[in-house]
């Protein structure tokens, strides 16, 4: 695909697979709108980029976990007319714990990040995309959108939602030259579990790179969904087949908070706990995380 002379905006574009996507467009030639909430990171980032690629790069802090953030952020783009071609919807967190024991104010900011967020910046730069006839648009989801997942319910529940989003999206500008793809990874070597903990991934993690570098590929044949790995789609594969209620049993038993066999460090009889309050830069990491089920079902990952 040609990236050159395009305007990409990418959102949770201060670390991990953000960051990434940020570079790979510049070195494709496309102009950059950065957002997250650190400004700092950003505009080192920006600063590199502009040196580096010989792109524009334009930065804006903003908290995408705030109730109408992301209409907020499109009109700000609007008005100082930087129309977008391409939108990489990729801040969102995860949390790890029992329902009933999570904060809810971080559980509104998770749905306001992981869903409403990226409804709406979609929402915004969607006509123009239809109108110049041309457009890309990558949501990150995760496996985690085709199974339950205990302990982190709302995470999963909120992933489905990308999926099915964007995928019936795919369906209403398939015959348009807008392209719309759900990446869809698995555990990803990103600061996202700085925030989930580590009690959320099992397996060996992908590079954000390798990650990046299949949305990409996706784009390119015009697929609706892309899960990079194939351990990852053997999981999802799994999912697919077995009845619901037996996935979300086993998928319980799996992420039960307790002892691991085989895990790093020692955590016998670690309880179920609340989430400690996220980093300088919450949500804008990127990445996801494999269950212990899927282990389970096809045997210790090489």
């Amino acid at each position: 695909m040609e990236f050159k002379g395009s305007r990409a905006l990418v959102t949770g574009a201060s670390s991990g697979m953000g960051e990434v996507f940020a570079r790979e467009l510049a070195g494709r030639g496309a102009d950059l709108v950065l957002a997250a909430r650190s400004r700092d990171k950003l505009e080192s980032l920006a600063s590199e980029l502009r040196e580096s690629a010989q792109v524009q790069v334009h930065v804006e802090a903003a908290d995408l976990s705030e109730p109408g953030a992301g209409l907020t952020l499109a009109a700000r783009l609007g008005e100082q007319g930087l129309d977008i071609d391409v939108l990489i919807n990729c801040a969102g967190f995860g949390l790890f714990a029992p329902l009933h024991e999570a904060d809810p104010q971080r559980i509104a900011q998770q749905v306001q990040l992981n869903v409403a967020a990226v409804t709406e910046l979609t929402y915004s730069v969607l006509p123009g995309m239809l109108a110049r006839d041309r457009g890309v648009i990558v949501n990150i989801a995760s496996t985690a959108a085709f199974q339950p997942v205990p302990y982190m319910a709302v995470y999963g529940a909120t992933k489905a939602y990308v999926l099915s989003f964007t995928e019936a999206l795919w369906a209403e500008t398939r015959r348009t030259g807008v392209r719309v793809t759900a990446l869809c990874p698995g555990a990803t070597d990103t600061a996202f579990f700085d925030t989930a903990s580590d009690s959320a991934s099992i397996g060996r993690r992908m590079s954000p790179g390798q990650v990046v570098a299949a949305a990409f590929s996706a784009l390119g044949r015009r697929r609706s969904t892309v899960v990079p790995g194939l351990g990852n789609k053997l999981l999802i594969g799994s999912a697919r087949l077995a009845p619901r209620q037996v996935v979300a049993r086993m998928a319980e038993r799996a992420l039960r908070p307790g002892p691991r066999p085989g895990s790093r460090g020692s955590h016998p009889g670690r309880p179920a706990r609340r989430v400690p309050a996220p980093g300088p830069e919450p949500g804008t990491a990127g990445g996801d995380r494999m269950t212990r089920w899927a282990t389970e079902r096809q045997g210790p990952r090489r």
